[in-house]
């Protein structure tokens, strides 16, 4: 009887199946960035005031992990309330926004944007003016889709995922449109606020 209450109580013990990593965790891992490294803390809940609407949860987490710069020196994302030099997430949009009403936002059809119903909202770019943006359609934040579209606003490439698992593909798969995967075999962050070492590498690519 005791050796099997106690096989039993050594089963009940063991653990489980490690859980997956997160799409975020999956990003830092790509870019071999320090797990000790992250970005000034902002006061979300300001922020998201402000732009009258919540955002999603791994955008805000990768933010604070990342801050200011640049995956494989291509996509940065607009930074709430961020250092000198960044794109403020909320005074961009607002600028846009602005634009939109004032010559009927063709350049976005056939979308809107925020606060529009289901509008859009830019969460990075790029130094060829690609932009990406979420899909403000869901209640949900973390639901919202990502749509991307060059210079001329002419073609737009939906993703349905979460923002970081949008950046992990962008980086690792040659087959999502813009991937840098194509030129890269490894990847990396160049945090601006912290440029480079004295080997000459991005932040976080040693």
């Amino acid at each position: 009887m005791e050796e099997r209450e106690s096989g039993a109580s050594s089963r009940a013990a063991r653990p489980g199946p490690a859980a997956e990593p997160s799409w975020v965790d999956r990003v830092v891992a790509v870019t071999h960035w320090p797990d000790d490294r992250s970005a000034a803390a902002v006061d979300r809940a300001a922020v998201e005031a402000r732009l009258g609407t919540a955002l999603p949860g791994d955008y805000k987490e990768l933010a604070d992990r990342f801050g200011y710069g640049e995956f494989d020196d291509h996509l940065g994302l607009l930074l709430p309330d961020g250092p000198p030099g960044s794109l403020d997430l909320v005074s961009f949009h607002a600028f846009w926004a602005r634009t939109a009403a004032e010559d009927g936002g063709r350049w976005w059809e056939p979308y809107g944007l925020h606060p529009a119903p289901g509008g859009l909202l830019q969460w990075a770019s790029t130094e060829q003016r690609t932009s990406f943006h979420w899909l403000t359609e869901a209640d949900d934040p973390d639901r919202w889709p990502v749509l991307v579209t060059g210079e001329d606003y002419a073609h737009w490439h939906r993703f349905d995922g979460s923002t970081a698992e949008f950046i992990h593909r962008l980086l690792t798969d040659p087959r999502q449109p813009g991937s840098t995967a194509r030129h890269f075999d490894r990847h990396f962050f160049t945090g601006f606020e912290d440029r480079a070492g004295e080997d000459g590498l991005p932040a976080g690519a040693g």
